[in-house]
């Protein structure tokens, strides 16, 4: 489990293997931070599965309507990172 704060990297790896697509199809760079999931091609099942991924690998509860509102990668990763600080 690390114990190192959930980057832009460890999200994008996390986001193709609950999507099923290969890392290197996944273009996140700052532009995209703030673009919403679904416009990204991720629907409510590939982000459940994204956050049940994140809660083994990250150690923090997440439910299913609070990852819902994190619509954006900068907003998830916040949250993330926010739950594992507190």
């Amino acid at each position: 489990m690390p114990k190192t704060p959930l980057t832009l990297e460890d999200l994008k790896r996390i986001l193709s293997e609950s999507a099923g697509t290969d890392s290197g199809d996944i273009e996140f760079d700052g532009c995209v931070l703030d673009i919403d999931f679904y416009e990204l091609g991720y629907d409510s099942k590939a982000m459940l599965k994204t956050g049940s991924f994140i809660q083994r690998e990250y150690a923090v509860e997440i439910e299913g309507d609070t990852i819902a509102s994190a619509q954006t990668p900068r907003l998830l990763l916040r949250m993330v990172n926010g739950t594992r600080a507190a």
